[in-house]
């Protein structure tokens, strides 16, 4: 191995894109259109393009596409608010930060996403939402939450951070890209992302006409015309260096996904016949476009496998080590003795491995012989 194995390798991504953001980012420097530059229009009509979506609302990240989306809807203080126990802070802390209700709930076992049945027994008369978080790269089952949304009119705001370009199947043989499925996707352009930019950035998408409006409105000051704010808003753009950036990159994105694809399909091969651990599960109704390789470790060897590879230079990560219920932030929301068995048995057993676009077969090889060091020594 030439270089040190990295969880996400965005230097080697760049140098092979080099040429084109170079140019670009100059040409716009040149410009000196820096907020609501033509760049950012031409990335907003590109990913409509790519994603088959009427509006693509392009904001300053992923937390403010998410906060956006929950404003738009027009949701009350104390309304009540549906969202997985295993997922990143931000999809729970902005229902929170807007004085709604975060009701966190199980997740799926084998997919770390909530499903239909699931979501069913947490709603009550204060209902209002549902947030589906595709995790790690695959959609949730989307057809069925659609389906009990409509039985109870809830909101679906997708929570696509970890999932673009992803495809979910219908029942029908009719396909989306997730982000596209409920009322309004929201998804994040930080650097780590399978569509990263070199900063921060974030979109909403949808395809209603009014919400569209609303909320370009709320992410511009709550303004159409400039100076004349019909409502309260906030002020969260992405930036047009950034929006530069994901131009180039939005068209390779199927390729990294690609990539991603080819080193998930190596590890899988590499511990299949490894008793102790699971590989991810791969929906049959959803592409996964792998923004993490998640394993789940059986017996308690979770930790000491980390500690095992940190110490044979192979980067890993965990996502996330502790429920979103037990974080001093959410306390206010849960009884102190609330538990959610499954979620509290992925915090202890998941662990990431390093898969990027730019990783080549001799650091995959290694960090699988290392893996499987560990389990036959």
């Amino acid at each position: 191995m030439k270089e040190p194995i990295q969880m996400v390798d965005l230097k080697s991504q760049y140098y092979h894109i080099k040429q084109e953001i170079d140019k670009a980012v100059i040409d716009c420097i040149a410009s000196g259109a820096f907020i609501n530059g033509p760049a950012v229009k031409e990335f907003q009509e590109g990913l409509e393009k790519y994603l088959n979506v009427k509006h693509v609302i392009p904001c300053a990240n992923g937390t403010d596409s998410l906060q956006i989306a929950m404003m738009a809807l027009g949701l009350e203080r104390g309304d009540e608010v549906i969202c997985p126990s295993f997922t990143y802070v931000a999809t729970a802390e902005v229902i929170g930060l807007l004085g709604l209700i975060p009701v966190m709930v199980e997740v799926d076992p084998s997919t770390f996403n909530i499903t239909a049945e699931i979501i069913e027994k947490a709603i009550t008369a204060k209902t209002k939402a549902i947030v589906p978080v595709h995790l790690y790269g695959q959609s949730c089952d989307m057809e069925p939450i659609i389906k009990l949304a409509e039985k109870h009119n809830l909101f679906v705001i997708e929570d696509n951070a970890q999932a673009i370009g992803a495809t979910y199947t219908f029942s029908d043989g009719r396909t989306a890209k997730t982000g596209t499925i409920g009322h309004i996707g929201s998804t994040s352009f930080f650097p780590s992302k399978n569509l990263g930019c070199y900063g921060d950035g974030g979109a909403l998408m949808t395809n209603d006409d009014d919400l569209a409006q609303k909320m370009r409105m709320i992410a511009n000051h709550g303004q159409e015309k400039k100076y004349y704010h019909k409502l309260l808003g906030c002020n969260s753009r992405l930036d047009t260096l950034q929006a530069t950036i994901l131009n180039i990159k939005l068209k390779h994105l199927d390729a990294y996904s690609q990539a991603r694809n080819k080193m998930a399909s190596y590890y899988d091969d590499a511990f299949a016949n490894i008793e102790e651990l699971d590989v991810p599960v791969r929906q049959l109704n959803s592409t996964h476009v792998f923004h993490q390789y998640t394993l789940k470790v059986k017996n308690g060897k979770r930790n000491e496998l980390q500690k095992f590879l940190s110490g044979k230079g192979v980067p890993s990560m965990i996502y996330y080590p502790l429920p979103l219920y037990k974080q001093e932030a959410f306390k206010q929301f849960v009884n102190p003795d609330f538990i959610l068995p499954i979620t509290e048995s992925l915090c202890n057993d998941v662990i990431s491995l390093p898969i990027h676009t730019e990783m080549e077969l001799d650091s995959m090889a290694y960090v699988c012989s290392q893996v499987q060091l560990f389990f036959n020594s």
